[in-house]
Protein backbone atom coordinates (compact mmCIF):
# COMPACT_ATOMS: atom_id res chain seq x y z
CA UNK A 1 0.00 0.00 0.00
CA UNK A 2 2.83 2.48 0.97
CA UNK A 3 4.66 1.42 -2.07
CA UNK A 4 1.30 2.61 -4.22
CA UNK A 5 0.93 5.86 -2.42
CA UNK A 6 4.85 6.75 -3.07
CA UNK A 7 4.54 5.54 -6.87
CA UNK A 8 1.42 7.89 -7.24
CA UNK A 9 2.88 10.91 -5.62
CA UNK A 10 6.37 10.66 -7.34
CA UNK A 11 3.39 10.52 -10.61
CA UNK A 12 1.96 13.61 -9.56
CA UNK A 13 4.92 15.46 -9.25
CA UNK A 14 6.47 14.32 -12.65
CA UNK A 15 3.43 15.33 -14.67
CA UNK A 16 3.12 18.58 -12.30
CA UNK A 17 6.75 19.26 -13.58
CA UNK A 18 6.75 18.50 -17.46
CA UNK A 19 2.89 20.83 -17.79
CA UNK A 20 5.24 23.69 -16.29
CA UNK A 21 7.68 23.08 -18.55
CA UNK A 22 5.30 23.15 -21.43
CA UNK A 23 3.25 26.18 -20.27
CA UNK A 24 6.56 28.08 -20.03
CA UNK A 25 7.40 26.80 -23.17
CA UNK A 26 4.38 28.44 -24.69
CA UNK A 27 4.21 31.54 -22.84
CA UNK A 28 7.96 32.38 -23.73
CA UNK A 29 7.65 35.39 -26.14
CA UNK A 30 9.71 35.95 -29.23
CA UNK A 31 12.06 39.11 -29.10
CA UNK A 32 12.61 41.21 -32.08
CA UNK A 33 15.89 42.95 -32.80
CA UNK A 34 14.20 46.53 -33.47
CA UNK A 35 17.96 47.34 -34.87
CA UNK A 36 16.92 44.74 -37.59
CA UNK A 37 15.67 47.11 -40.78
CA UNK A 38 13.87 45.11 -43.49
CA UNK A 39 15.43 45.42 -47.10
CA UNK A 40 13.05 47.42 -48.99
CA UNK A 41 10.37 45.50 -51.66
CA UNK A 42 12.17 47.55 -54.23
CA UNK A 43 15.69 48.32 -55.69
CA UNK A 44 17.24 51.89 -56.27
CA UNK A 45 18.47 52.82 -59.38
CA UNK A 46 19.77 56.58 -60.05
CA UNK A 47 18.47 58.45 -63.45
CA UNK A 48 20.99 60.41 -65.28
CA UNK A 49 18.37 63.06 -65.83
CA UNK A 50 19.27 63.48 -61.88
CA UNK A 51 22.38 65.30 -63.51
CA UNK A 52 21.38 66.40 -66.31
CA UNK A 53 22.06 70.13 -64.80
CA UNK A 54 25.67 69.63 -64.60
CA UNK A 55 26.13 67.75 -67.35
CA UNK A 56 24.42 70.24 -69.50
CA UNK A 57 26.61 72.86 -67.82
CA UNK A 58 29.63 70.88 -68.70
CA UNK A 59 30.89 70.79 -65.17
CA UNK A 60 30.24 66.87 -65.45
CA UNK A 61 30.91 64.58 -68.31
CA UNK A 62 28.09 62.37 -68.59
CA UNK A 63 30.76 59.33 -69.55
CA UNK A 64 31.72 59.17 -65.58
CA UNK A 65 27.89 58.90 -65.08
CA UNK A 66 29.07 55.20 -63.33
CA UNK A 67 31.72 56.40 -61.37
CA UNK A 68 28.87 58.94 -60.00
CA UNK A 69 26.61 56.66 -59.66
CA UNK A 70 29.01 54.24 -57.32
CA UNK A 71 30.51 57.29 -55.16
CA UNK A 72 27.02 58.00 -54.00
CA UNK A 73 26.09 53.94 -53.72
CA UNK A 74 23.97 53.28 -56.21
CA UNK A 75 23.55 50.09 -57.86
CA UNK A 76 22.10 50.66 -60.68
CA UNK A 77 21.93 52.76 -63.74
CA UNK A 78 19.72 54.43 -66.25
CA UNK A 79 21.15 56.25 -68.89
CA UNK A 80 19.96 59.33 -70.82
CA UNK A 81 20.31 59.05 -74.71
CA UNK A 82 20.14 62.65 -75.02
CA UNK A 83 23.05 64.21 -72.87
CA UNK A 84 25.43 61.83 -74.95
CA UNK A 85 24.72 64.21 -77.95
CA UNK A 86 27.52 66.03 -77.85
CA UNK A 87 30.00 62.90 -77.87
CA UNK A 88 28.05 61.12 -80.35
CA UNK A 89 28.68 64.03 -82.74
CA UNK A 90 31.92 64.16 -82.25
CA UNK A 91 32.89 61.17 -84.40
CA UNK A 92 32.40 60.97 -88.20
CA UNK A 93 29.78 58.44 -88.51
CA UNK A 94 27.26 57.17 -86.37
CA UNK A 95 28.23 53.92 -86.14
CA UNK A 96 31.70 54.22 -84.84
CA UNK A 97 30.09 56.67 -82.75
CA UNK A 98 27.67 54.26 -81.05
CA UNK A 99 29.99 51.62 -81.36
CA UNK A 100 32.96 53.74 -78.69
CA UNK A 101 30.39 55.28 -76.56
CA UNK A 102 28.82 51.52 -75.72
CA UNK A 103 32.22 50.42 -75.43
CA UNK A 104 32.99 53.23 -72.83
CA UNK A 105 30.14 53.19 -70.88
CA UNK A 106 30.51 49.13 -70.61
CA UNK A 107 33.71 49.57 -69.41
CA UNK A 108 32.77 52.14 -67.04
CA UNK A 109 30.21 49.83 -65.93
CA UNK A 110 32.20 47.39 -64.92
CA UNK A 111 34.70 49.33 -63.25
CA UNK A 112 32.74 50.56 -61.05
CA UNK A 113 30.19 47.96 -60.77
CA UNK A 114 26.95 49.40 -61.04
CA UNK A 115 24.11 47.51 -62.71
CA UNK A 116 22.87 49.06 -66.00
CA UNK A 117 19.24 49.30 -65.39
CA UNK A 118 17.93 50.76 -69.42
CA UNK A 119 18.41 53.63 -71.81
CA UNK A 120 16.01 56.61 -72.10
CA UNK A 121 15.95 57.26 -75.34
CA UNK A 122 15.10 61.04 -76.45
CA UNK A 123 15.15 63.09 -79.38
CA UNK A 124 14.92 60.21 -82.05
CA UNK A 125 11.66 61.28 -84.04
CA UNK A 126 7.85 60.49 -83.35
CA UNK A 127 6.76 57.02 -82.68
CA UNK A 128 3.38 58.26 -82.71
CA UNK A 129 3.53 60.26 -86.02
CA UNK A 130 0.40 60.12 -88.46
CA UNK A 131 2.84 60.18 -90.94
CA UNK A 132 3.70 56.62 -91.47
CA UNK A 133 6.85 57.67 -93.34
CA UNK A 134 7.89 59.64 -90.12
CA UNK A 135 7.01 57.33 -88.19
CA UNK A 136 8.92 54.33 -89.51
CA UNK A 137 12.19 56.59 -89.41
CA UNK A 138 11.73 57.07 -85.98
CA UNK A 139 11.52 53.14 -85.75
CA UNK A 140 14.56 53.11 -87.52
CA UNK A 141 16.62 56.07 -85.10
CA UNK A 142 15.56 53.94 -82.00
CA UNK A 143 17.20 50.60 -82.77
CA UNK A 144 20.84 51.56 -82.12
CA UNK A 145 19.58 52.69 -78.75
CA UNK A 146 18.17 49.06 -78.33
CA UNK A 147 20.91 47.80 -79.56
CA UNK A 148 23.12 49.61 -77.13
CA UNK A 149 20.65 48.45 -74.49
CA UNK A 150 21.57 44.90 -75.43
CA UNK A 151 24.98 44.85 -75.72
CA UNK A 152 25.07 46.88 -72.26
CA UNK A 153 22.82 44.27 -70.44
CA UNK A 154 20.09 46.70 -69.55
CA UNK A 155 16.74 44.87 -69.70
CA UNK A 156 15.01 47.66 -71.21
CA UNK A 157 14.59 50.81 -73.29
CA UNK A 158 12.09 53.69 -72.45
CA UNK A 159 10.50 55.96 -75.35
CA UNK A 160 8.13 58.72 -75.63
CA UNK A 161 5.04 57.92 -77.74
CA UNK A 162 4.70 61.77 -79.22
CA UNK A 163 3.11 62.88 -82.52
CA UNK A 164 -0.53 62.74 -83.79
CA UNK A 165 -2.35 65.79 -82.76
CA UNK A 166 -6.10 63.77 -82.81
CA UNK A 167 -6.51 61.48 -80.18
CA UNK A 168 -7.51 58.45 -82.33
CA UNK A 169 -4.98 59.25 -84.36
CA UNK A 170 -2.39 58.94 -82.14
CA UNK A 171 -3.77 56.05 -80.51
CA UNK A 172 -3.62 54.30 -84.03
CA UNK A 173 -0.13 55.91 -85.11
CA UNK A 174 1.57 54.78 -81.47
CA UNK A 175 0.09 51.54 -81.89
CA UNK A 176 1.89 51.12 -85.93
CA UNK A 177 5.29 52.85 -83.94
CA UNK A 178 5.30 50.75 -80.59
CA UNK A 179 4.58 47.32 -81.97
CA UNK A 180 7.33 47.41 -84.70
CA UNK A 181 9.63 48.68 -82.51
CA UNK A 182 9.04 46.14 -79.66
CA UNK A 183 9.12 43.28 -82.03
CA UNK A 184 12.27 44.39 -82.93
CA UNK A 185 13.61 44.68 -79.67
CA UNK A 186 12.29 41.20 -78.57
CA UNK A 187 14.96 39.89 -81.16
CA UNK A 188 17.55 41.94 -78.85
CA UNK A 189 15.52 40.37 -75.52
CA UNK A 190 15.10 44.06 -74.58
CA UNK A 191 11.75 45.35 -73.17
CA UNK A 192 10.08 48.42 -74.61
CA UNK A 193 8.67 51.24 -72.15
CA UNK A 194 6.39 54.00 -72.55
CA UNK A 195 6.72 56.37 -69.85
CA UNK A 196 4.11 59.14 -69.20
CA UNK A 197 5.73 62.34 -70.90
CA UNK A 198 3.15 64.67 -71.47
CA UNK A 199 0.59 65.01 -74.01
CA UNK A 200 -1.82 61.78 -74.96
CA UNK A 201 0.26 59.35 -72.98
CA UNK A 202 -0.06 61.47 -69.98
CA UNK A 203 -3.44 59.92 -70.08
CA UNK A 204 -3.16 56.75 -68.42
CA UNK A 205 -6.65 55.69 -70.12
CA UNK A 206 -5.58 56.16 -73.36
CA UNK A 207 -2.40 54.98 -72.66
CA UNK A 208 -3.29 51.76 -71.41
CA UNK A 209 -5.72 51.33 -74.18
CA UNK A 210 -2.52 51.54 -76.66
CA UNK A 211 -1.02 49.08 -74.37
CA UNK A 212 -3.56 46.44 -74.01
CA UNK A 213 -3.80 46.84 -78.21
CA UNK A 214 0.14 46.40 -78.62
CA UNK A 215 -0.59 43.20 -76.26
CA UNK A 216 3.40 42.41 -76.52
CA UNK A 217 5.50 40.26 -73.60
CA UNK A 218 8.06 42.88 -74.09
CA UNK A 219 6.34 46.07 -73.96
CA UNK A 220 5.06 47.51 -71.13
CA UNK A 221 4.53 50.81 -69.21
CA UNK A 222 7.32 52.82 -66.88
CA UNK A 223 4.92 55.37 -64.46
CA UNK A 224 6.75 58.75 -63.13
CA UNK A 225 5.26 60.23 -60.72
CA UNK A 226 5.28 63.50 -61.53
CA UNK A 227 4.71 63.76 -65.57
CA UNK A 228 0.65 64.14 -65.80
CA UNK A 229 -0.16 67.25 -67.81
CA UNK A 230 -1.94 66.58 -70.50
CA UNK A 231 -2.33 70.22 -71.59
CA UNK A 232 0.27 72.68 -71.28
CA UNK A 233 0.05 76.46 -71.31
CA UNK A 234 2.87 79.54 -70.92
CA UNK A 235 2.05 79.48 -67.05
CA UNK A 236 2.99 75.74 -66.86
CA UNK A 237 0.36 73.03 -67.14
CA UNK A 238 -3.34 73.72 -67.98
CA UNK A 239 -4.52 70.59 -67.51
CA UNK A 240 -2.95 67.46 -65.53
CA UNK A 241 -3.97 63.64 -65.60
CA UNK A 242 -4.99 62.45 -61.86
CA UNK A 243 -1.94 61.30 -60.50
CA UNK A 244 -2.81 58.77 -58.21
CA UNK A 245 -5.16 57.32 -60.58
CA UNK A 246 -3.01 57.09 -63.35
CA UNK A 247 0.34 55.48 -61.57
CA UNK A 248 -2.28 52.98 -60.49
CA UNK A 249 -3.90 52.53 -64.21
CA UNK A 250 -0.21 51.88 -65.11
CA UNK A 251 1.44 49.87 -62.71
CA UNK A 252 0.00 46.47 -64.07
CA UNK A 253 2.14 46.47 -67.21
CA UNK A 254 5.09 48.70 -65.41
CA UNK A 255 8.37 47.06 -66.08
CA UNK A 256 10.26 49.84 -64.48
CA UNK A 257 9.17 52.79 -62.09
CA UNK A 258 10.53 56.55 -61.78
CA UNK A 259 10.90 58.26 -58.83
CA UNK A 260 10.27 61.71 -59.54
CA UNK A 261 10.91 64.04 -56.61
CA UNK A 262 11.12 68.38 -56.69
CA UNK A 263 10.90 69.51 -53.77
CA UNK A 264 11.39 68.79 -49.76
CA UNK A 265 9.64 69.86 -46.06
CA UNK A 266 11.32 70.12 -43.07
CA UNK A 267 10.79 65.99 -42.37
CA UNK A 268 11.92 64.80 -45.56
CA UNK A 269 8.70 64.41 -47.30
CA UNK A 270 8.08 65.84 -50.87
CA UNK A 271 5.85 68.39 -50.92
CA UNK A 272 3.69 67.64 -54.33
CA UNK A 273 3.15 64.74 -54.24
CA UNK A 274 2.33 61.69 -51.15
CA UNK A 275 5.26 59.00 -51.51
CA UNK A 276 3.57 56.78 -49.15
CA UNK A 277 0.17 56.44 -51.33
CA UNK A 278 2.18 55.96 -54.47
CA UNK A 279 4.89 53.48 -53.08
CA UNK A 280 2.02 51.36 -51.35
CA UNK A 281 0.51 51.39 -54.89
CA UNK A 282 3.34 50.38 -56.29
CA UNK A 283 3.67 47.62 -53.59
CA UNK A 284 -0.05 46.46 -54.13
CA UNK A 285 1.04 46.02 -57.89
CA UNK A 286 3.77 43.57 -57.15
CA UNK A 287 6.33 45.44 -58.43
CA UNK A 288 9.59 44.41 -57.11
CA UNK A 289 11.93 45.59 -59.71
CA UNK A 290 14.06 49.04 -59.59
CA UNK A 291 12.66 52.47 -58.80
CA UNK A 292 14.73 55.41 -60.63
CA UNK A 293 15.77 58.12 -58.19
CA UNK A 294 14.59 61.23 -60.81
CA UNK A 295 15.58 64.79 -59.13
CA UNK A 296 14.36 67.71 -61.02
CA UNK A 297 13.75 70.21 -58.43
CA UNK A 298 15.96 73.60 -57.98
CA UNK A 299 16.03 74.19 -54.41
CA UNK A 300 18.67 71.82 -53.71
CA UNK A 301 21.76 70.45 -55.82
CA UNK A 302 21.36 67.06 -57.67
CA UNK A 303 23.48 65.58 -55.12
CA UNK A 304 21.18 66.77 -52.30
CA UNK A 305 18.14 66.37 -54.35
CA UNK A 306 19.04 62.77 -55.17
CA UNK A 307 19.80 61.39 -51.52
CA UNK A 308 16.86 63.60 -50.13
CA UNK A 309 14.75 61.55 -52.80
CA UNK A 310 16.79 58.10 -51.57
CA UNK A 311 16.14 58.82 -48.23
CA UNK A 312 12.32 58.99 -48.90
CA UNK A 313 11.89 55.96 -50.67
CA UNK A 314 14.13 54.23 -48.09
CA UNK A 315 11.73 55.74 -45.04
CA UNK A 316 8.50 54.88 -46.97
CA UNK A 317 9.72 51.13 -47.81
CA UNK A 318 10.14 50.76 -43.95
CA UNK A 319 6.66 52.12 -43.18
CA UNK A 320 5.02 49.71 -45.88
CA UNK A 321 7.44 46.64 -45.28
Amino acid sequence: MKKSIFLFVLFMAFFSISCKEKTNKAQTPTTVDPTVTKEPFFKISLAEWSLHSPIMEGTMDPLDFAQKANEMGFEGIEYVSQLYTKKLESYPDQKTAMDSLVKTLMAKSEQYEVENVLIMIDNEGDLASSDSNVRDEAVEKHKKWVDAAATLGCHAVRVNLHGAEEEEEWKKASIDGLTKLADYAAQKNIEVLVENHGGFSSNAVLLMDVMNTVDRDNCGTLPDFGNFCIERSDDGCAKEYPRYEGIEQMMPKAMAVSAKSYAFNDAGEETTMDYTKIMQTVKDAGYTGFVGIEYEGDQLTPEEGIDRTRELLLNTAEKLN
